[in-house]
C-alpha cells in the first residue's frame, strides 16, 4: 500500500476505500473515533464504526468514544508504519481522551 504524506491523504485515499473493501477487519469495534490532527496538514476527522463498512468524514462528531489529538507529521509516521503508536502515546506526541480501551484498537483499525 502507498505510504501517505497527509493526512486528508490518508483518511480519503487509504482509510476510506479500506474500510469498504474489508468492513470484517474493524466488526466488532462498533464506536467512534475523533482525530484532532495539528498543524499545516491537519484538520479534526471522524472514523464511525457504529455502522458496516464504517465511515470516515472531515468534521467533529457530537459524542465520540476516543478522541485522539496528534501533530500532521507524526500522525503520518505512525500510518506510514514509521512511528509505533504505542511509543508515541509514551512520548506524549500522541494524546488519547475518552475511553482507553478503544485507543488499543486503534491499531486494528488503522491498519484497516
Amino acid at each position: 500500500m502507498a505510504e501517505s504524506n497527509t493526512p486528508k491523504e490518508y483518511f480519503t485515499e487509504r482509510l476510506s476505500p479500506s474500510l469498504k473493501e474489508k468492513p470484517e477487519k474493524t466488526r466488532g469495534v462498533n464506536a467512534v473515533f475523533q482525530f484532532a490532527i495539528t498543524g499545516p496538514n491537519g484538520g479534526n476527522w471522524m472514523v464511525d464504526l457504529t455502522v458496516e463498512p464504517g465511515t470516515v468524514a472531515e468534521g467533529t462528531h457530537a459524542s465520540p468514544g476516543c478522541t485522539i489529538t496528534v501533530a500532521d507529521a507524526d500522525f503520518v509516521a505512525v500510518v506510514n508504519g514509521k512511528l509505533n503508536g504505542q511509543m508515541a502515546f509514551m512520548q506524549g506526541k500522541l494524546k488519547v481522551a475518552g475511553n482507553m480501551g478503544l485507543a488499543m484498537k486503534l491499531q486494528t483499525v488503522l491498519a484497516a
